[in-house]
């Protein structure tokens, strides 16, 4: 059985606090649907998505170094694993500590990298996917924090659903 490390509460004063603070809420809730499970269980489908409880934390903690890294470097260059589908799957060589410990290091290094930001309003060119616009995105640190709150919210349904089928238990339940 797991336990999973606390998201660190911001010492932020201001918006970035209040976002920072808002995203370490969505991520609690996300891994309330990883408390107690065991290695196998993270790994196993549930439902008839190839999404697993392991995959959601990969993802979510590969995600958070990517946007961080965008967000800090500014250079519009397309992050390393940004377009890896295989952050989406929990392999035979991960473990859910490993996991977990992969998202709180990416959750401390967001909240640096923010703190670091002469405001929220930076604005950074976005890089080029395969399915960007013809032009160069800006988004600011603002929205590129709203979009992660947004992201996070979104997995922890899928989350939730998974850990229901899975064995019955329920965030709601287990908070």
């Amino acid at each position: 059985m797991t336990t999973f490390p606390q998201s660190p509460a911001s010492p932020l004063p201001g918006e970035r606090g209040e976002l920072l603070r808002a995203l370490a809420e969505q991520r609690e809730l996300l891994l309330i649907t990883v408390r107690g499970i065991t290695d196998a269980q993270a790994g196993q489908r549930t439902t008839v998505s190839e999404l697993t409880l392991g995959g959601i934390v990969k993802h979510m903690a590969r995600g958070e170094q990517v946007w961080t890294r965008i967000m800090a470097k500014g250079d519009g260059e397309l992050p390393d694993g940004m377009l890896d589908t295989g952050q989406y799957r929990m392999t035979e060589e991960d473990t859910l500590p490993a996991l977990l410990e992969a998202y709180a290091a990416a959750a401390r290094a967001l909240e640096e990298a923010v703190g670091a930001l002469p405001d929220l309003d930076k604005s950074v060119p976005l890089p080029r996917t395969p399915w960007s616009p013809p032009e160069t995105v800006h988004w600011s640190a603002r929205r590129i924090l709203l979009h992660l709150i947004r992201e996070t919210a979104h997995h922890s349904g899928h989350a939730d659903i998974i850990r229901e089928a899975l064995d019955g238990a329920s965030t709601t339940e287990q908070r």
